[in-house]
């Protein structure tokens, strides 16, 4: 047999082709295109139109991003949530379902107004040049053009306008307004006296029995959860960083190559005269416009000092002309190149000779310079330190985590070969199948507990995988010890639960007692009660939200009107409405109750109609998305 294999080699190897290729063909290929058109799945419609999963993928990443910048101390597993991601996704079908509503009722933006908004609005300030006009190089710097920003931004305006037209319309009627400063604002004075359970302790006394009973009845809720004793180990750049050290030479070859991170950078402070000239102009207009910043800087040079009131007077720069031309402090990269050469060239009090820019032509008088010094070595040492070891740790970093993935699966009966390995060290902890809240670091990592708890895991108490737990920081766990979930028996608990069968018998006494203090004033509504007081939604005067609620509810026109509320473990309170007194408010407040109450109308309304747009683009979510009270429900 096997003489006949080697004599045909080349014929078997013409089979085993003949057979492989084709299965490639029909399966290979197909799940390769499956596979590319995952990303490409629809997850939800806006006018037939698809939003991928790849584009809520992306657009969560950007939400997630943004988020992190402004708050960089989150907790990363928030962006993880199902309810993080499904109102990515609503984020998404709404800018989609506003933007085919303003394309579709023609809404646009021209240009004088865009350029008014840009020039006006603060949102865009850091976008703005002295002179108004949009920075290309802040611009660049974010991926776009100016005519990308433009057209992005006269998008958004457009889309603004589809509920700007219904909320800026919403008239707040006063018959609404009256009935909800009412609602609020209403004031009753009341008198009532209360059952409290704390003051009927010393009156009960359960039996062993009571005990014995409340505990069967009662078993969920003595329950002690699955948890289990680990040991794990984790692997970060800190840990590679401690076994790093880094020659004196080293570090000043590093503080030479890299001086410019250390010395502040040196900024300009200029007053400046600006004669507009477009760049296209006319060659006419153009001298026209330098022979007028010709003239004055020679009024500039004959009397320095007055540069200020020669700008206030002149310069045609709305947004400094005001403040006599002064630009403020300002760094390299700020200004447009010729203008920051020119500033730059100068010294304190020193005037340009005419500069022309894409703006026009500019006089410049230098105010002051700050920053260009360099630090000492010796006084930045320690960060530079710090910045070689990390750098040294991050190069180091993909081969220490590969030997750390392979020694925690190869060995995987003990943490000690890869603590061993790569000096690590041994930690323990107790933990439960989700993260305590109070978990810092690879204990709160959900996918750590979840390799932890898996029927592997707990079965041969053997390493978990190696988990990312991190930015550059893996972890590995294993079972010392695991408890199941058990009901705890009543010798473990004893005590807490004789203290709840006491709350429990002390408050049906409560309950009993102002049951019946109630019945005595329902016959007598006159009698008498100890405490007083005028309460209402905004000056609750210690009343729960359950008892407010029941004394505002009671029929105003049927006084004195008599309520009882049962506040569960708490007792029982029994109140009788004697007045319902008209609202009472600082001056002013009314108005600005009002301005606010018609805002909350004009948000009511803007949310009814974007409603109505979603059904009208027939906007449908195809992927199978959690609703918040269900994504927050699985999250408790």
């Amino acid at each position: 047999m096997f003489d006949f294999v080697r004599s045909h080699t080349r014929l078997l190897q013409l089979l085993l082709l003949l057979l492989i290729l084709p299965s490639f063909v029909v399966f290979g290929i197909q799940g390769y295109s499956s596979f590319s058109e995952g990303g490409n799945q629809n997850v939800a419609t806006v006018d037939g139109q698809g939003i991928t999963q790849a584009e809520w993928d992306a657009a969560h990443q950007q939400q997630v991003q943004r988020v992190r910048q402004e708050m960089p101390n989150l907790d990363p597993k928030l962006f993880d949530s199902p309810l993080a991601r499904s109102e990515t996704l609503d984020a998404l079908i709404r800018d989609r379902v506003l933007a085919t509503a303003a394309r579709k009722l023609h809404l646009g933006v021209s240009d004088e107004r865009l350029h008014r908004l840009f020039v006006s609005e603060p949102q865009y300030a850091q976008l703005r040049n002295a002179d108004g006009s949009v920075n290309k190089d802040l611009l660049a710097a974010q991926g776009m053009s100016s005519e990308m920003f433009a057209s992005r931004l006269r998008q958004d305006m457009a889309v603004q306008q589809v509920l700007r037209g219904v909320a800026d319309t919403t008239v707040a009627p006063s018959s609404a307004t009256s009935a909800a400063f009412d609602a609020v604002l209403q004031r009753r004075e009341v008198k009532f006296v209360r059952f409290d359970t704390k003051d009927y302790l010393a009156r009960v006394n359960p039996t062993d029995a009571d005990v014995e009973a409340f505990h069967k009845a009662h078993e969920a809720e003595f329950k002690a959860p699955e948890q289990a004793t680990i040991e794990y180990a984790v692997l970060d750049l800190e840990v590679l960083k401690k076994g790093i050290t880094v020659a004196e030479d080293d570090l000043r070859k590093y503080y030479d190559e890299n001086v410019a991170r250390y010395t502040v950078a040196e900024e300009r402070r200029a007053r400046h005269i600006l004669i507009k000239a477009d760049k296209d102009a006319a060659s006419d207009v153009k001298q026209k416009a330098k022979a007028k910043a010709e003239t004055l800087l020679a009024e500039a040079r004959k009397n320095p000092a007055g540069f200020a009131d020669l700008a206030r007077k002149n310069s045609e720069d709305t947004g400094t002309a005001a403040q006599g031309g002064d630009l403020d402090f300002f760094g390299r990269g700020a200004m447009v190149k010729a203008f920051e050469d020119a500033a730059f060239a100068l010294k304190a009090g020193e005037i340009s000779p005419v500069i022309e820019t894409d703006f026009g032509y500019h006089v410049i008088q230098l105010e002051a310079t700050r920053g260009g010094d360099r630090k000492p070595f010796d006084a930045v040492r320690s960060s530079i330190e710090e910045d070689v070891r990390r750098q040294l740790a991050t190069k180091r970093w993909a081969e220490a985590a590969e030997q750390f993935t392979n020694t925690v699966y190869e060995q995987a009966d003990s943490l000690q070969p890869v603590i061993d390995k790569l000096k690590l060290e041994k930690l323990t902890a107790t933990v439960m199948r989700s993260p305590a809240p109070d978990a810092k670091g690879a204990l709160a990592s959900q996918k750590l507990l979840e390799a932890v708890f898996s029927g592997e895991s707990i079965k041969n108490k053997r390493n978990t995988d190696a988990v990312e737990v991190g930015s550059n920081q893996l972890a590995s766990a294993r079972i010392v010890s695991h408890q199941p979930a058990r009901t705890r028996p009543l010798s473990e608990v004893k005590a807490s639960v004789q203290v709840r069968v006491k709350a429990s018998q002390a408050a049906a006494l409560a309950r009993t007692e102002g049951a019946a203090r109630l019945a005595q004033l329902q016959k007598d509504p006159a009698a008498e009660l100890p405490t007083q007081a005028i309460v209402s939604r905004a000056t609750p005067e210690g009343f729960e939200r359950r008892a407010l609620d029941a004394v505002l509810r009671a029929d105003a026109g049927k006084l004195p009107a008599v309520v009882g509320i049962d506040l569960e473990d708490r007792g029982y309170l029994v109140v009788r409405v004697d007045k319902v007194l008209p609202p009472e408010l600082p001056p002013g407040q009314a108005d600005t109750m009002k301005a606010q109450f018609a805002q909350l109308m004009a948000q009511a309304e803007g949310d009814a109609y974007y409603k109505a747009l979603k059904s009208r683009f027939k906007a449908v979510v195809v992927a199978k998305v959690p609703t918040p009270a269900s994504a927050a429900a699985a999250g408790n």
